[in-house]
C-alpha cells in the first residue's frame, strides 16, 4: 500500500490498522508513506525508495524488531528506525536503544509526532548528528592544537565525575562528539547514552520526550510512557542546543538537576533518577542570561565544567590533520587511489576562514576526492567553479539541455559512474549531490548547505534529475 507523492518518504512496518489513520495528514503534507508487514517487504522498500524514516512495531506475526535494526546496522545507509509499540516499559525501551533504535514510541502513533521526527525543511534534521572520526574502542578526537589539547585534558579530568558540563562552540565543530567523548571516558560508558536535540521538538512535545507522560495526560496519551531521562538512567542524557529550550521547561529541568526526580506529565509519581547531564549551545549562553532569555539559575547549575571548542580556523595544522582523516575515509569509502595535497591545495586549506567548521571540511574533502582522480588535490577541486572547469577532449560539440540528453547515459547508476576508469564532471557533481540528499534524508536545505550551493541551484539539479528518471531523494 502506497500513497505516491513527490515529497519525503517514509515506512512503516506494521498492521495497517495502526497508522492508516495518517494517511489523510501525510497525503495533505505531501509525504509518501509505504506500508510493510514483514522484514523482507521492508528491506526490499527502502532499497528501491531510499525512505528517511522507517516506523517499525516492535513484533508481528514472524517478525521480530531487533531482526530490522540488526540489519540496519549492518547497512550503513539504512533510513533511521523508530520502533513503536501497544504496550512498552522502561526496559524494553533502554534494549531498543541500545541495539539503534532512534526512538521508542507507544501506539497509537500522533501525527503532531510524527511530523516533529521528520527531517526539518530548515536546520538540521533532528537526532541525526554529522558523522564525526570514530574508532573501535570508542570516539576519536584529531587534533594537536594547544587549545584543543587543553579542551581535551580538561574533559580527560571530568569525565570520570557525574559534574554537568556545558559544551560550547560554532555549528560544526564536534560537541555532541565531545558529550560522547565524555561519556565513553566516566564510569558510565556502559550505560545508555540518550541525546535529544532541544530545538526540534515544541514544548509540549519536548516536555513528554524529557519526563514522559501517564495515560490521559493529553489526547492521545492512551499509555504510560517512560521519558528520556527515565531511559538514560544510570548513564548519560545530552540536552543538545538547551539555549532553545522554554523558560517555563527551564524550571522543571532545573528542579531534576537539584534534585534527581522527575514527574511525568500528567502523573503524581515522583520518580527518582541517576543521570549524568551534558548540554551544548552554540548561542553565546551568557548573553541569553542577560537577556532574560536563559534562566541564570539553570545556567549555574549547568555549567559546573564549562568546555569550549574553538572554531576550526584558529585550530592552525590541525586543519591539515583533519583534512587528510576525511580524504583518507572517502578514498577507502569510493575505492579510490591514496591523494596527497599540492602545496598551494595545503595552503589554502590553512588560509580558509571555515564558517562553517569541520562539518564544512569534511563535505569539501569529500568533494576533493571525487574530483582529483589520480591526483594532486588542488585548490580548484575544493570550490568547484563549474565555469573554470576544462570541458573533455571530446566534448566540443554544444551542450544538450536536460530534456535533449540520453538517459541511458547522462541517468548513470551512481555505481557504473564510480567502478569507470574516468569520470565527467556532471557526473562527479550528480554522485556528490545525490549522496548529500541521502545523508540528510532528503532535507534540501541541509544538503544546499552541505554542498555549498543555494537550495534554487539545488532545486534545479534535482529538477533535472528527475526528469531523466532517476530516484531522488
Amino acid at each position: 500500500m502506497t500513497c505516491v507523492m513527490s515529497g519525503k518518504t517514509i515506512l512503516f512496518l506494521s498492521k495497517p490498522q495502526s497508522v492508516t489513520g495518517l494517511f489523510p495528514s501525510l497525503r495533505e503534507a505531501d509525504i509518501t508513506a509505504g506500508l510493510a508487514e514483514n522484514l523482507g517487504g521492508a528491506i526490499d522498500f527502502v532499497a528501491k525508495n531510499s525512505p528517511c524514516l522507517v516506523f517499525s512495531v516492535d513484533q508481528l506475526p514472524g517478525y521480530k524488531a531487533e531482526d530490522l535494526l540488526a540489519h540496519a546496522t549492518r547497512d550503513n545507509g539504512f533510513p533511521p528506525v523508530i520502533i513503536f509499540t501497544e504496550r512498552g516499559c522502561a526496559t524494553d525501551a533502554k534494549r531498543f536503544l541500545e541495539l539503534g533504535a532512534r526512538d521508542y514510541w507507544l501506539e497509537p502513533l500522533m501525527w503532531d509526532k510524527v511530523r516533529a521526527a521528520l527531517p526539518r525543511t530548515n536546520g538540521p534534521e533532528p537526532s541525526k548528528p554529522t558523522p564525526q572520526p570514530t574508532a573501535s574502542d570508542g570516539v576519536t578526537i584529531i587534533g594537536q592544537h594547544p587549545v584543543v589539547r587543553r579542551v581535551l585534558a580538561l574533559a580527560a579530568q571530568v569525565a570520570p565525575s557525574k559534574a554537568s558540563v556545558l559544551i560550547s562552540g560554532e555549528s560544526g565543530t564536534g560537541k555532541e562528539m565531545f558529550a560522547r567523548y565524555l561519556h565513553q571516558k566516566s564510569r558510565r560508558a556502559n550505560g545508555p547514552f540518550v541525546a535529544i536535540n532541544c530545538a526540534a521538538l515544541p514544548e509540549h512535545l519536548l516536555e513528554s520526550e524529557l519526563f514522559g507522560h501517564e495515560k490521559g495526560a493529553f489526547t492521545g496519551a492512551i499509555s504510560r510512557k517512560p521519558g528520556r531521562f527515565e531511559l538514560a538512567d544510570g548513564g548519560t542524557i545530552l540536552l543538545d542546543e538547551i539555549s532553545e529550550m522554554d523558560l517555563g521547561l527551564q524550571a522543571k529541568l532545573l528542579r531534576v538537576l537539584q534534585e534527581g526526580e522527575i514527574d511525568r506529565v500528567g502523573g503524581t509519581e515522583t520518580i527518582k533518577v541517576d543521570v549524568r547531564v551534558l548540554a551544548t549551545t552554540n548561542r553565546d549562553i551568557e548573553e541569553s542570561v542577560r537577556n532574560k532569555e536563559f534562566r541564570q539559575d539553570l545556567y549555574f547549575r549547568l555549567n559546573v565544567i564549562p568546555l569550549r571548542l574553538p572554531p576550526l580556523r584558529s585550530r592552525g595544522d590541525d586543519i591539515v590533520r583533519l583534512a587528510r582523516f576525511f580524504v583518507d575515509h572517502y578514498t577507502t569509502e569510493y575505492a579510490l587511489p591514496h591523494l596527497e595535497f599540492s602545496d598551494s591545495a595545503r595552503q589554502w586549506l590553512l588560509d580558509y576562514d571555515w564558517p562553517g567548521n569541520v562539518r564544512e571540511l569534511q563535505n569539501l574533502m569529500e568533494r576533493a576526492v571525487l574530483l582529483a582522480g589520480n591526483g594532486p588535490i588542488e585548490e580548484r577541486h575544493f570550490l568547484l567553479d563549474l565555469d573554470a572547469w576544462p570541458l573533455p577532449e571530446d566534448d566540443a560539440a554544444p551542450m544538450q539541455t536536460a530534456d535533449a540528453a540520453a538517459p541511458t547515459e547522462t541517468a548513470m547508476p551512481l555505481e557504473s559512474a564510480l567502478s569507470g576508469n574516468e569520470m565527467r564532471l556532471e557526473d562527479i557533481e550528480r554522485i556528490a549531490i545525490l549522496k548529500r540528499l541521502e545523508q540528510t534524508s532528503g532535507n534540501r536545505t541541509q544538503a544546499a548547505e552541505l554542498l555549498g550551493i543555494s537550495v534554487r541551484t539545488l532545486r534545479n539539479k534535482i529538477s533535472e534529475y528527475k526528469k531523466l528518471g532517476l530516484d531522488v531523494p
